[in-house]
């Protein structure tokens, strides 16, 4: 927290290693909704000009709303400033672009995934998906030593990135790679997670979503395309191959789903899984069918939402909760402290598998509404009717470990125990 202002810190990555700083959010979203936060640098990555931070519900949604004024395509939609050289190619997905015709093809873009994601394609991976579920969990229980399992590293990071795979169209020896470049992007806030990052001329760290550090998935990206041309399947990308993207387009398509489609189900299941450890009347609730099975899955993702901020730039001098913005300031809204404002949701702190209504922004809202969500949610649903059905109740064996960063609400390890009866 800052002495002079009393303007709790919540950028540092280290603070999130610890927990959601929901008294710090709370704290914010009672005296200052918008907030102006410093950007040291930290652990060798540089600092940044600062930016405001959003914390109440209504403000977020506002923010995710309003292209015009708050736009993705200005700075792209990560806190750091990206290297200005980076910043065309970033531009080619459909993540950093607005709307508006002058700020990409983002109306185009989105109705291709939207054909590739059909509610009907996702739908005919349930079976698939609850298979994979029930082998896993049989496989964590089985190997279990002491009848306790790492989670994580047993079932929801295989559980994410098969799913994944498989609806995408990745032959299984490649599979492997996908985790790999997730891990590297996602985690380089992580000292532990990540490997040592790669140092520019200056000698300081390179941003892993840099396009100079991505020519390797680019390149798969590339032949995995050429291959659905001459061998379509009925998956997302021999719809994308044929789609006629130019090939920046289809690399960044690529990375988008690689990276944002895996790591939302692998961050959000062991995040679920923890929630209901710490609860055990909210576990009994669930697995006794005493809530309904959609109702669960959203609360779930509304106390752990997978992503915990996005950043978005102000195209004009502008106001927000009396708060004056000028043109070209970050403006960066907090999805975890939007989901428990209390002028939004009754008892925020309390786990209620019931609650309805649930406008929880963990997908966001606005244009950039995740695409991915149906497919997200069918998985988590399936994962926790199967955890019910076949494992004990969760139970922590050990000290989980939270992902250091200030962007992805990750778990990297959750020692729960396997063995014993379903209950």
């Amino acid at each position: 927290m800052d002495p002079a202002d009393g303007v709790p810190d919540v950028f540092d990555p280290r603070v999130y290693a610890v927990g959601i700083p929901h008294d710090r959010y709370r704290l914010l979203r009672e005296r200052h909704p918008v907030a102006w936060q410093a950007e040291p640098e930290i652990e060798g990555w540089p600092a940044g000009p600062g930016f405001w931070a959003v914390t109440r519900h209504a403000d977020v949604v506002a923010v995710l709303r309003d292209h015009r004024t708050y736009s993705s395509w200005l700075g792209a939609t990560q806190i750091r400033d990206p290297d200005p050289a980076d910043l065309p190619f970033l531009r080619s997905t459909m993540l950093n672009q607005d709307p508006d015709k002058a700020c990409g093809d983002h109306g185009r873009l989105r109705r291709l995934v939207s054909r590739a994601f059909t509610p009907a394609r996702v739908d005919a991976f349930a079976g698939r998906v609850r298979e994979r579920a029930r082998t896993l969990l049989a496989a964590a229980r089985d190997g279990a030593e002491d009848g306790a399992a790492d989670l994580v590293r047993t079932v929801t990071d295989e559980y994410a990135l098969l799913n994944l795979t498989d609806l995408l169209g990745v032959p299984p020896a490649d599979r492997a790679l996908l985790l790999e470049w997730t891990v590297r992007i996602i985690g380089y806030q992580d000292p532990e997670d990540a490997p040592a990052p790669r140092l520019g001329p200056d000698g300081k760290p390179r941003n892993p979503r840099s396009p100079a550090l991505l020519g390797e998935m680019f390149g798969y990206a590339r032949e995995l395309a050429a291959h659905k041309r001459a061998h379509p399947g009925e998956d997302v990308m021999t719809s994308l191959a044929h789609a006629g993207l130019d090939p920046a387009e289809l690399e960044m398509f690529f990375f988008l789903l690689t990276v944002a489609g895996n790591d939302t189900v692998r961050a959000a299941a062991p995040g679920g899984l923890l929630a209901l450890a710490r609860d055990p009347d909210a576990y009994r609730t669930l697995a006794g069918g005493l809530v309904p099975r959609d109702r669960a899955v959203d609360e779930l993702l509304r106390v752990h939402p997978p992503v915990l901020s996005f950043r978005r730039t102000a195209a004009a001098d502008t106001e927000l909760a009396g708060q004056r913005i000028r043109a070209g300031d970050k403006v960066v809204v907090f999805h975890a402290s939007a989901n428990h404002d209390e002028r939004v949701f009754t008892d925020p702190a309390a786990l209620d598998l019931g609650r309805a209504p649930n406008p929880h922004v963990s997908f966001g809202d606005g244009p950039h509404v995740c695409l991915g969500a149906h497919f997200a949610r069918l998985q988590l649903r399936v994962f926790y009717e199967e955890w019910c059905a076949a494992m004990p109740a969760p139970e922590l064996e050990g000290l989980p470990r939270r992902l250091v960063s200030n962007f992805i609400n990750g778990i990297t390890r959750l020692p729960l125990r396997v063995s014993g009866r379903p209950g």
